[in-house]
């Protein structure tokens, strides 16, 4: 399992933790930062499923006109991680 560290951009989280498998199932997916109800959901949601999934599904995800939110942020943080895998 390989661990990564994100800085997001444009959102109020500031840093995102994960872990991907060796199945890119996404793990222990922690916001630093942000609204904790939602990405403490997020998180639990995401919990063992396909990185490729979870990107497809949150990827372009908008939080108040911003161009982008912590969802989105989440996504590109996982294709990041995928690319740098591979």
């Amino acid at each position: 399992m390989k661990s990564f560290s994100y800085i997001p951009q444009r959102v109020c989280s500031k840093q995102i933790n994960f872990d991907v498998d060796e199945q890119n199932k996404l793990h222990n997916v922690k916001f630093t930062g942000g609204c904790p109800g939602n990405l403490l959901a997020i998180s639990k949601l995401v919990e063992g499923k396909d990185a490729q999934e979870i990107i497809n599904i949150l990827k372009d995800n908008d939080c108040g006109g911003r161009g982008t939110s912590c969802a989105d942020q989440l996504a590109i943080a996982i294709e990041g991680a995928i690319k740098k895998s591979a």
